[in-house]
């Protein structure tokens, strides 16, 4: 049944056989559908085990960055998992380079869930303002070995000291069984040492996990499918 003729038939001609469930029919009512991103939606139609993946990725930086006070996520692409992590911090803000990308952010935002998105090129410079977390998803794997110390300076550049930097991407190593579309754009994955060796040249103390499908954990580096490095203490 469609948003349109459920509110045609008014809300009192239509109710659910368990009155728990209602609600949704009278959220639909009321506010519409939510709707996905535009990357999200082409992984809900082409391969939605995928967007499961990527939102698991999502829940764990919430809970690593849960309490924060002010988070920025860089390359947010459609922010579809962005609200996992706004859920868990104070404020929260996200940037993408693509404008394609950050238009259909806004385009769906909501009151409840809004938060600052903007464009921005973290090659041309940092960001200003003060974060105490700042993470990025599926970036770094996109940017040339030539550029990614730019990058990475830039990215952290607004974190407090104490602040803590989140970086996800495909492993190296995984590259073998990836799909075309998921290799896409990947010039530079890497093992698990060397992502490390990589953030250990911006933070004291960098600490590393494996991920297979939604499991995050510190087994096997080399089986790994995707790796998380969090920095903590900024050099």
């Amino acid at each position: 049944m469609s948003k349109d003729s459920l509110l045609s038939r008014g809300d009192d001609a239509v109710k659910t056989r368990e009155p728990q469930y209602q609600e949704c029919v009278d959220a639909v009512a009321a506010r519409g559908f939510e709707r996905l991103g535009l990357r999200s939606s082409q992984s809900w139609h082409d391969d939605p085990k995928h967007l499961l993946f990527r939102l698991s990725r999502y829940k764990f930086v919430a809970k690593m960055l849960a309490g924060s006070e002010h988070v920025l996520e860089i390359g947010c692409g459609d922010a579809f998992g962005t609200r996992l992590v706004q859920q868990e911090v104070k404020a929260l803000s996200a940037t993408d380079f693509d404008e394609i990308f950050i238009e259909d952010v806004k385009a769906r935002m909501v009151e409840r869930w809004r938060f600052p998105v903007f464009t921005h090129d973290l090659l041309a410079g940092p960001i200003p303002g003060k974060y105490d977390g700042v993470f990025a998803l599926d970036v770094l794997e996109h940017i040339s070995s030539q550029h990614e110390h730019t990058f990475l300076k830039n990215a952290f550049a607004p974190l407090t000291v104490h602040g803590v930097g989140i970086i996800g991407m495909p492993s190296l190593e995984s590259q073998t069984h990836a799909s075309p579309t998921s290799r896409a754009g990947h010039v530079n994955c890497k093992s698990m040492p060397e992502l490390k060796k990589t953030m250990q040249a911006h933070f004291h103390n960098v600490f590393m996990f494996s991920m297979n499908d939604e499991v995050v954990h510190t087994g096997y580096h080399p089986m790994a499918h995707y790796l998380i490095a969090l920095g903590a203490y900024k050099k």
